[in-house]
């Protein structure tokens, strides 16, 4: 549904966006994410035709964005950065407006109105005008306008800037129930939120895609995937570390430090190769052996923001990291 093709945007000297390609499918939800002034809201606006690139092609169903707009625009709903909206009209005006730009007219109209304020919890607030809304039903507002003519592509630009927790809830879940039918891509730097709705995920940086995978993918670049966590009870620490690494198992342990001194809670790493649990298993064959109370044994899946820090540090502050370690 869409597609990427060696994207590029430059503002005279500075290349904000070099050389990104990627595609989403129908069913599909796309994170991207960023660090501030990565590219993200650019590639945004290159996608649904806001801002032409200065080289490389978007198409959106089947249309070029360049050759055919008109027909490629309808079929995207887009939330910008920052939520515009014409902060004159009342929620019920605004949305009423937007269905008609989208050329829907009648009892249509109506349907269409009335489902996006149910599917966006504007029922309190939709005789207000929009500058009387807090951050969060603004953005709501115009979320809803986004999804006013049912799209079968939505960009969503920091989709729960400006929400409480539980208005973010509902909005990752309703972007993750509209993503089996559509094709969704969102910008954010909310790590959480690509658990929380996304199948896929890209990480762009300095204008370039520098990691493209599910989740769990993403996951399994951080250095503590894999890694287990180990914690005894009424055992010294240095005799639970050096039984640790001396386990044929284990590349290299470390101590951490804990609420209470009883418990000894130690971070082992796998060596190369190592096989799926067969780790933890001999973390747990020592335990026993040792005769050790074993409080914790739990096997790290990696963490995204580790990952996200790694690989979207400078390379000055890259290598001053790796030279700590």
């Amino acid at each position: 549904m869409i597609k990427v093709e060696n994207l590029v945007k430059a503002f005279g000297p500075k290349v904000a966006v070099n050389g990104v390609s990627f595609g989403v499918e129908r069913g599909e939800v796309l994170g991207f994410l960023g660090p501030n002034g990565a590219g993200k809201s650019t590639t945004m606006r290159m996608v649904t035709g806001f801002i032409p690139p200065t080289s490389g092609r978007v198409t959106v169903g089947g249309f070029d964005m360049d050759e055919n707009p008109i027909p490629a625009k309808r079929l995207i709903g887009y939330l910008p950065e920052n939520a515009p909206a014409y902060t004159d009209m009342t929620v019920h005006g605004f949305l009423h407006f937007t269905a008609e730009l989208r050329g829907l007219r009648g009892e249509e109209k109506k349907k269409a109105v009335s489902r996006a304020v149910e599917m966006c919890f504007l029922e309190s607030v939709v005789y207000q005008s929009v500058d009387t809304l807090s951050k969060g039903y603004r953005h709501r507002t115009c979320f809803a306008q986004s999804i006013i003519h049912d799209p079968e592509v939505l960009v969503l630009d920091e989709p729960t800037d400006g929400l409480d927790p539980n208005q973010k809830y509902e909005v990752r879940t309703l972007i993750r129930e509209m993503g089996a039918k559509k094709a969704i891509i969102f910008s954010t730097h909310i790590l959480e939120e690509v658990d929380a709705a996304c199948t896929r995920a890209i990480i762009i940086d300095r204008g370039q895609i520098v990691a493209n995978g599910t989740p769990q993918e993403l996951r399994q670049r951080s250095d503590l995937a894999g890694a287990v966590m180990f914690s005894v009870q009424g055992t010294p620490a240095v005799t639970v570390n050096q039984k640790i690494q001396s386990l044929p198992t284990v590349r290299k342990s470390a101590l951490l430090a804990g609420e209470n001194p009883q418990v000894v809670a130690v971070r082992a790493f796998p060596q190369p190769n190592t096989r799926d649990s067969e780790l933890e298993a001999s973390l747990f064959e020592l335990a026993v052996r040792e005769h050790w109370k074993l409080t914790e044994l739990k096997t790290e899946e990696g963490r995204l923001d580790e990952v996200f820090r790694r690989i979207t540090l400078p390379d000055t502050k890259r290598s001053t990291k790796e030279e700590t370690k």
